[in-house]
């Protein structure tokens, strides 16, 4: 799948995320790629335009200690349930070297995960998942 195209599928799969559980689930994801020759940051949506770079490296590091040892394929996805503020709750493989990483600025996923509506808005989330597991992000 093309970039655009995966863009669109994000934005509508967190709207949709969005609408089951009645108010935001995830404020801002970003999609990286590890790819020698193309990495770096792929795409941004969220309140930080101008400064999550800056702290991007510390932002990950909850998810990344969740994702130490463990091999994802495409499709596969991990959260860090007590990542707080601005570090990253959610990361899912969306290609050999991309990855999308979600996150709420304001919540944990520990307090996401209390209200009873979360059970609803994965399935969006899985539903996405299973899109980039048979048409992975190029």
């Amino acid at each position: 799948m093309k970039l655009d195209t995966a863009r669109s599928l994000v934005t509508a799969a967190f709207g949709r995320m969005n609408a089951l559980y009645q108010k935001t689930v995830f404020d801002e994801w970003v999609v990286v790629s590890l790819q020698a020759d193309r990495g770096g940051i792929l795409a941004y949506h969220g309140p930080r335009v101008d400064g999550f770079r800056k702290q991007f490296v510390d932002d990950i590091g909850p998810l990344r200690a969740e994702m130490t040892g463990k091999h994802f394929a495409v499709g596969d996805f991990e959260f860090a349930p007590e990542a707080t503020g601005t570090r990253y709750d959610v990361c899912l493989r969306t290609g050999e070297t991309s990855y999308l990483i979600g996150n709420h600025t304001g919540k944990s996923m520990t307090e996401i995960r209390q209200d009873q509506r979360w059970l609803q808005a994965q399935k969006a989330f899985v539903e996405l998942s299973n899109k980039f597991r048979t048409d992975p992000l190029e």
